[in-house]
């Protein structure tokens, strides 16, 4: 005897798993929004509403951020910020994509699976804990490189760490920590580019330089925009680095140098905490600009 199910029946089953997946994928979202507005939302609004206003709680408009500008530090200090974004970023969008296409390349063997490895070891490491590591190799008495240090004239720490040299050296201790886990992402990026596209290129008799440039890098835009809003973001909050520094030379590097150090010195040095969310507010609107720049003209959200 045969048991046949009735259309009706079909459609019930289909129902009830797609209420169960959209419960359980309403779960999901749930728990990061109850996240995001705990520790997003609510001290973001927070550093709104101190921003303008006044010690008091006195709505002061833009006095706060008007303050912060005219501060002898706020110019050279977005400088600084500036010039390092500019060094950190083209480093990482250049060198980034360029090591995940080689080991792409070497995918097949296990040369490439060691390199991915050893690219993401200092992932592991948190920022102060990386600095510190940098702090012994800057410093030509201890430095496991002090030869070649020497052999760039640098005989001392205060010569490598000379206020000429930070957004270089800020860029590579970034570059250090940071672009493992960036190399993972668009080597996986390469993985999901289809095959039949791949083929059709090596068939029309594309070269390595050809395949990379005409038809990887295009179809990866997304992922690299993607990698330059978060590390714009991160990078503008510049901190850990020139703070811990300044604390190892004795205010070589400056305790201002950046526009996060500025708005610290202004909450617990000068005790003005609405000025320091003034700043924080101002990066936050930068940061938020800039991104919705790079949306807006590299087609993100478009389909393909």
């Amino acid at each position: 005897m045969t048991v046949t199910h009735s259309p009706v029946s079909s459609v019930r089953r289909r129902s009830q798993g797609a209420r169960r997946q959209r419960r359980a994928g309403t779960a999901f979202v749930a728990a990061y929004v109850v996240l995001l507005i705990a520790f997003g939302v609510v001290p973001t609004a927070y550093a709104v509403y101190f921003a303008f206003s006044n010690a008091q709680g006195a709505f002061t408009g833009f006095d706060n951020f008007v303050t912060t500008m005219q501060d002898f530090r706020f110019v050279p200090a977005l400088g600084h910020v500036g010039l390092y974004l500019l060094f950190w970023l083209v480093s990482l969008v250049v060198i980034v994509v360029g090591l995940a296409l080689m080991l792409h390349r070497l995918a097949s063997g296990g040369a490439g699976k060691a390199l991915r490895f050893l690219f993401y070891i200092p992932g592991a490491l948190a920022g102060a804990a990386s600095v510190l590591v940098w702090l012994f190799v800057l410093d030509p008495t201890v430095s496991p490189v002090s030869s070649l240090l020497g052999a760039l004239g640098y005989n001392t720490f205060g010569e490598v760490i000379a206020p000429g040299h930070l957004p270089l050296l800020f860029t590579i201790i970034a570059f250090w920590t940071g672009a493992g886990g960036w190399i993972v992402v668009i080597y996986g990026a390469l993985n999901n580019i289809p095959k039949d596209v791949m083929e059709a290129a090596r068939i029309d008799g594309a070269g390595a330089w050809q395949t990379a440039w005409r038809v990887q890098i295009p179809m990866l835009r997304k992922w690299i925009v993607y990698m330059v809003i978060l590390a714009f973001a991160g990078g503008a909050q510049l901190f850990v680095e020139p703070q811990l520094l300044s604390l190892a030379s004795v205010g070589v590097a400056g305790r201002d140098y950046s526009l996060n150090q500025l708005s610290y010195d202004f909450a617990f040095q000068m005790n003005n905490i609405n000025g320091a969310a003034a700043v924080s507010v101002e990066l936050l609107v930068v940061s938020l600009s800039a991104a919705a720049l790079f949306v807006a003209r590299s087609g993100f959200f478009d389909a393909e």
